[in-house]
């Protein structure tokens, strides 16, 4: 039979312990940007980013993280420690080095505890777009951004009726609700279906009780902070705690958009992380 040469494939799964792997998308050549997406969506939602970020030379790595999309959705803890456990344990075996690592939403909370955590191994430079921290409600001494209790109503909803919670945040999702059309709307509720409802409650708690402004002082690397000004799930304020928190940081506001700016200003979430990764 012809061998048909297809070139060197990468993996697609990696396993970050017995019994639990991961979904990847790895392609491209050049610096690395590593993706870590928002609560309770996957790697995929970052596909109107792949495609620019390969041709503009970079490798570009997305990791879903564990409960969510394509990879293993194992029963047990959930917290910012143990994906930050599984992103080192991703970037070891890739034997990454001078990455750019971009979180959304809550994968900038996680990649805030990675660096917190791992003192920035494998990564050189921060990118946080409507990331989730310093915390994500309210305290006696923090005053901005949700109520606990709105949570517990996600938490309890997410048990009783999961896609009302998923048709509830995608109306909350961008500026308005007409930002983003009808399928990239049914696009975006399909990769959020995949997820656990297991994962999808244990990370709103993780959300909910976890104050990252310990770790935010850790960080030294240059940060790029973007967030869109309209944000209904992660308010503007907490683009300026940041902003405040982090040392070497950099904020770009995106006057458009709510929570999904690199879908409601795609050309310029991609053009801005092009630019500060090639500096």
């Amino acid at each position: 039979m012809e061998k048909i040469n297809a070139g060197a494939t990468r993996a697609e799964y990696i396993e970050v312990e017995p019994n639990v792997n991961l979904h990847i998308s790895d392609g491209g050549e050049g610096r690395p940007i590593v993706l870590i997406h928002g609560w309770p969506l996957s790697d995929e939602m970052f596909e109107y980013q792949y495609n620019d970020l390969i041709t503009n030379n970079f490798r570009v790595i997305g990791i879903t993280l564990r409960g969510f999309g394509k990879s293993d959705k194992p029963y047990g803890v959930y917290d910012y420690d143990i994906f930050a456990y599984d992103i080192k344990n991703v970037l070891s075996k890739l034997d990454v080095k001078d990455a750019v690592l971009v979180g959304f939403s809550m994968g900038g909370s996680i990649s805030i505890r990675y660096l917190s955590k791992y003192n920035g191994a494998h990564v050189s430079k921060l990118v946080l777009c409507g990331a989730a921290a310093p915390i994500w409600t309210q305290r006696n001494d923090f005053k901005y951004n949700l109520p606990k209790t709105a949570v517990d109503e996600l938490i309890e909803l997410n048990y009783k009726d999961r896609p009302k919670l998923l048709s509830d945040f995608a109306k909350i999702f961008s500026a308005t609700e007409t930002s983003l059309n009808e399928g990239i709307g049914s696009w975006l509720n399909g990769i959020c279906l995949s997820a656990s409802s297991y994962a999808t409650a244990q990370c709103l708690i993780a959300l909910r009780d976890t104050d990252l402004r310990p770790d935010m002082k850790k960080i030294k690397i240059p940060t790029l902070i973007i967030h869109g000004k309209k944000d209904k799930i992660c308010s503007f304020d907490l683009a300026e705690q940041m902003k405040l928190g982090i040392s070497n940081s950099h904020l770009v506001i995106f006057e458009k958009s709510g929570h999904s700016m690199f879908l409601e200003e795609t050309d310029k979430f991609n053009s801005e992380l092009i630019k500060f990764a090639k500096k």
